[in-house]
């Protein structure tokens, strides 16, 4: 089984199956949906623990080496000798290849690209899934590689385009290639499942799969916030790993929504105070009571519908409650480091990657972040980087930031 991390959170997945203004069909779904979400998030919480380990035991003899040698792999990834079908499966086969080689070196992800970053090309693969509900027959039908001119599925496009948009971004204003430093191949798979309202990073596979959506959610594909959200994940287990559960969790997911909330206000060329600071806006469809998925500005107000219940994000460590359901309540508690964000954006002013951004990505990659992080201890680094990257008021702007949702040092 693949690990996945889903855009839908199943706080709203558990409200709509058991809201009685939903269908019989609808409930079922959502309830299928649900006892997924919770499988798979079991099993990636096993693999970011699995990460980690290996990160800690990086003296270590590696347990496996590449047999067939990165070299080989790279050539026939480039190679005009072979189809595209060969090139893509020789491109997914290198990255790991080159896992491998970093960790018998290191026994941590490269700090530096492989290539300068200004040469590197951006590498892209879009599949068909054919509706397939089988993670086995992923990626599917090979529709669109990289260079290859738009296709007629506007769901091909749109995926090829926006994950360009998310690897761009990186590139551009963080000096990362890809989701690793190395410059892998991102594949996508598009018509994933029978109106299938959910996407997602599946991080056995290395990919994104899309769902084209059903009653109530959909247009994955076409939000730029949804893929670097889910693409986000990938970057983050190669800089701070950081557990899926309780408050490391909550870090993982709002890390995420950072680099997701930037690239959309990237899209849309908007400022820090012009912005909605709204996820997963363009995923809801018309109808719904609510404006997106979740509000960085106000965690809590993004929907209040009787078929999905109410957003019950909160934005202060004041209403922070432990809890079992949802990893101790990774997609809820995220509010509150997301709030921290906003504000501190808001506070710097201009654009929101110029220097929040900035410091958030330098914090990630500080190594100072560890995999059981609690919302202080990744504030605290985040002051520290901020003196030692903008000086001592961009610092008190930042503490004032995570002092406004309740993460305060006690004196």
């Amino acid at each position: 089984m693949a690990h996945r991390c889903y855009i839908i959170p199943p706080h709203l997945l558990k409200a709509i199956s058991e809201s009685s203004h939903n269908s019989d069909a609808i409930r079922q779904s959502a309830r299928a949906a649900l006892i997924s979400h919770e499988t798979h998030s079991a099993k990636r919480r096993l693999h970011l623990e699995a990460v980690v380990q290996s990160r800690r035991a990086s003296r270590a003899p590696p347990p496996t080496s590449p047999f067939v040698p990165s070299s080989v792999l790279r050539s026939l990834s480039q190679s005009e000798h072979v189809d595209e079908e060969a090139r893509a499966r020789a491109a997914k086969d290198l990255e790991h290849a080159l896992y491998l080689e970093a960790r018998a070196k290191e026994g941590i992800e490269a700090a530096q690209p492989d290539a300068d970053a200004s040469k590197s090309t951006t590498k892209r693969s879009v599949y068909d899934a054919e509706h397939t509900s089988s993670e086995g027959k992923l990626p599917g039908k090979l529709v669109r590689a990289e260079g290859n001119k738009a296709v007629t599925d506007k769901n091909v496009n749109e995926a090829y385009d926006n994950v360009g948009t998310v690897l761009q971004f990186y590139k551009d204003k963080f000096k990362w290639i890809s989701i690793d430093n190395k410059n892998s191949i991102v594949i996508s798979s598009v018509h994933f499942g029978d109106m299938y309202e959910n996407a997602f990073w599946d991080t056995e596979e290395r990919q994104m799969v899309f769902g084209d959506g059903g009653e109530f959610l959909g247009n994955f594909v076409g939000s730029i916030d949804v893929i670097g959200h889910e693409l986000t994940h990938a970057v983050t287990e190669h800089t701070s790993p950081l557990n899926y559960q309780g408050q490391p969790g909550a870090l993982n997911e709002h890390v995420s929504d950072v680099f997701g909330i930037m690239i959309k206000q990237k899209v849309q060329n908007e400022t820090a105070a012009s912005a909605d600071w709204l996820i997963g806006e363009d995923c809801i469809l018309p109808g719904v009571k609510g404006v997106a998925l979740r509000s960085m500005k106000a965690p809590g107000t993004a929907y209040n519908d009787p078929r999905f219940g109410k957003d019950p994000q909160v934005d202060n460590m004041k209403n922070y409650t432990p809890t079992f359901e949802d990893n101790g309540g990774v997609h809820i508690f995220s509010g509150i480091p997301n709030k921290a964000f906003y504000l501190a954006s808001k506070a710097f002013g201009g654009y929101s990657w110029e220097k929040a951004g900035q410091i958030w990505w330098k914090t990630m990659r500080s190594g100072q972040v560890s995999e059981n992080s609690t919302f202080l201890q990744f504030a605290d680094v985040t002051v520290d980087i901020a003196k030692k990257e903008f000086g001592a008021d961009a610092a008190k702007t930042v503490r004032k930031a995570w002092d406004d949702v309740g993460v305060t040092r006690s004196l």
